[in-house]
């Protein structure tokens, strides 16, 4: 793994902490009669604070496309699950709370497992497989978990909702990283012409633009700490799994190496865990229905006349 690599994820995973809290700040605002409808992302466009967390997701997700151009997915995508540790330092900062045992302890599992399955598994490039049937059942099958869950959360006040739609906007942002590599190498190959005669550069688009309705309909319907752990768990799982399913990447197989690696991937989801729990993310507030008040607390004073 390169230097270069290491700085563009861990810069990304940077923008990207820090604007999920500015979003989800400004999602738990809006009215619930805007949940999983596109209305929500236009209500939330008015808003300077979510504007912000925007234009730093979008910064991190250029980093990350960056990352993935020079590295194996497999790599970058457990150094984008440190998102986290930047959403919590933001949200520590705003609370005031100390990290404490449980912080610290999260810390230590989110790191050591990142480091234990990079180590382990010594993830390295190699021949992509991006015509054959096995890219297409790998999509298909992260695609419909992602349809399965989002299907599941459909009650926005139901508690586990939130969980729900993190899981699916990760399963998706995953496979948006990985179609992203692909749209990266061909254009390195092949040119711009290339490119847009293919079809991945559109599903990316297609799947960044569902992904943040996911998110913020997530977002809006529980606190951080429900929605941010999922999502930034399923993301790097579902990306090692198109990485290594038909990107081309390879890991050690012999036994040592694959336990090794089965314990960096618990350790990252535990940590991913104890963090999200921890104090110091937001709650939100809990609303019962969509209330002109709501509309009026997003939407922000106007004159009358």
């Amino acid at each position: 793994m390169s230097v270069l690599v290491l700085l563009l994820s861990v810069g990304a995973a940077c923008c990207l902490g820090f604007g999920f809290v500015l979003q989800q700040d400004a999602a738990r605002r809006a009215p619930l009669s805007d949940f999983l409808s596109p209305r929500l992302l236009l209500d939330l466009m008015r808003v300077p604070s979510w504007l912000a967390g925007l234009g730093l997701m979008v910064c991190g997700m250029a980093l990350g496309a960056l990352a993935l151009g020079q590295g194996e997915v497999s790599v970058v995508e457990p150094l984008l699950a440190t998102n986290l540790l930047f959403a919590m330092a933001l949200s520590r900062h705003r609370t005031g709370q100390r990290l404490g045992r449980q912080g610290w302890g999260g810390l230590c599992l989110l790191a050591g497992g990142v480091t234990a399955f990079l180590l382990a598994g010594e993830p390295r490039g190699g021949e992509a497989v991006t015509a054959s049937l096995r890219q297409w059942l790998v999509i298909g099958v992260v695609a419909g978990l992602a349809v399965i869950l989002t299907a599941s959360a459909r009650h926005p006040r139901t508690r586990g909702t939130p969980v729900l739609l993190g899981l699916a906007a990760g399963l998706l942002y995953g496979l948006q990283d990985a179609l992203t590599r692909v749209s990266g190498e061909r254009l390195a190959d092949h040119g711009w012409a290339a490119l847009m005669a293919s079809w991945q550069p559109y599903t990316v688009l297609v799947l960044g633009v569902t992904g943040l309705l996911l998110v913020q309909s997530a977002f809006e319907a529980g606190p951080l700490r429900m929605s941010l752990p999922a999502l930034t768990a399923a993301q790097p799982l579902a990306g090692i799994v198109c990485g290594i399913g038909f990107l081309g990447d390879q890991v050690r197989t012999d036994a040592g190496a694959l336990a090794w690696q089965s314990v960096g991937l618990a350790a990252i989801v535990a940590g991913i865990v104890l963090l999200g729990l921890h104090p110091a993310m937001p709650e939100g507030k809990e609303r019962h229905g969509s209330t002109a008040a709501d509309r009026l607390m997003l939407d922000g004073p106007h004159d009358s006349g």
